[in-house]
């Protein structure tokens, strides 16, 4: 369900699509999201936090002018389906689409808007996504070959491990983190003495830490989405597991605290994007976005909002809305607050479509995420 208050160019389910009279007043962004199956936690994040960025935007003129117009459309957190969506929506030729989240979803729907020339703006965050000489897709978060040489030299600077254990979910996100890491283990001489793959959606974690257990690794590296980070982490603690917990935003993230409760206590890693950011347009975010949908934002929230201004700042630089125009300004940018605020934090984007800026270390303290040091870009 939609919280109250959204404007009327926010259309549910794809209902209202761009028609000829309100074509000269609205710009046609259609998001393409996961709001059920096992990543709607994901992807409700990010569509609030682009809902409250385009109420925004639109109650201030919109973007040149047009009010801009976003039906949703749901993947049910499966790539076929999502793969369908966004075929629907390039029949309405879109300027620029939004999401999704997944990146087995994301790999899937790029290849249909490479071919239709159509820019995609991005939550996945496996490597692959950037590696394939696509133009037209972009992240608003880090992908995997940023954020996983951070999460290296915290193991072996910060943990000061010498073996490590490793826990994925197999899918094109957890795969793709699992063997970025452990590539980044090998060239620091830290060996990999647990490989343990999950599966999405998994309920009983109960044997994964029973076999975690057994290696006696320095450290465990957890990589899995939000729902069943919370689910091992219960699990983990029921058994006693008493080894440093190091993962990424998806371990210690808002949402993963909410459902551990307790059990999140003493994770720590590396987080991208995080609401406990010490920066206070970050935190002013936080607040606005609070007030407004009564929870408190994960990462994925901050995604959905940036890409929104990430797209309004971009189009008022070529100063047209023009889709092939559009990628080639993004290519290359460098995206400050003062130049646009609802950017929150300076960002580059690559000629790949990856972000660069940075990022946090943290620590969950008393069921509350701590920062507890911030990472320069690795650009610099």
């Amino acid at each position: 369900m939609f919280r109250s208050g959204l404007l009327a160019s926010v259309i549910v389910a794809g209902v209202g699509m761009a028609s000829p009279v309100f074509a000269q007043s609205t710009v046609y962004i259609p998001a393409i999201l996961e709001l059920s199956g096992a990543g709607a936690v994901s992807g409700t994040n990010f569509r609030d936090g682009m809902l409250l960025a385009i109420d925004e935007i639109n109650a201030k003129g919109g973007i040149l002018g047009r009010k801009i117009e976003t039906p949703m459309l749901d993947t049910q957190s499966d790539a076929g389906i999502s793969r369908a969506q966004v075929q629907k929506v390039l029949d309405n030729k879109p300027f620029v689409i939004l999401g999704p989240v997944f990146s087995g979803s994301v790999l899937v729907d790029m290849l249909l808007t490479q071919q239709a020339e159509i820019p995609e703006i991005v939550g996945g965050e496996a490597a692959a996504i950037t590696q394939k000489g696509n133009p037209y897709v972009f992240r608003t978060s880090f992908g995997q070959q940023f954020s996983m040489p951070k999460i290296a030299n915290y193991m072996r600077d910060g943990v000061k491990a010498k073996t490590v254990g490793v826990l994925w979910v197999n899918n094109d996100f957890g795969k793709g983190g699992r063997d970025t890491f452990v590539k980044e283990m090998n060239a620091r001489d830290i060996k990999v003495v647990a490989d343990i793959s999950t599966e999405s959606g998994q309920a009983d974690f109960s044997a994964d830490v029973v076999k975690l257990k057994g290696a006696n690794a320095d450290a465990i590296f957890v990589y899995l989405n939000e729902e069943e980070s919370a689910r091992f982490l219960r699990e983990a603690k029921k058994q006693g597991l008493n080894k440093p917990l190091i993962g990424e935003t998806t371990l210690l993230g808002q949402k993963v605290i909410d459902l551990a409760g307790e059990a999140a206590n003493g994770v720590r890693g590396h987080v991208g994007l995080t609401v406990d950011a010490p920066i206070p347009a970050v935190q002013e975010f936080a607040a606005n976005f609070k007030k407004r949908f009564n929870y408190a934002c994960d990462h994925n929230g901050i995604k959905g909002y940036t890409a929104v201004y990430f797209i309004k700042h971009v189009t008022e630089k070529i100063g047209k809305f023009d889709s092939k125009a559009f990628a080639q300004a993004a290519h290359g940018i460098t995206i400050s607050p003062k130049d646009e605020p609802g950017i929150l934090m300076e960002g580059t984007w690559d000629n790949n479509g990856d972000i660069d800026r940075i990022s946090f270390l943290g620590e969950v303290v008393d069921a509350k995420q701590k920062i507890v040091e911030t990472l320069p870009k690795l650009g610099k």
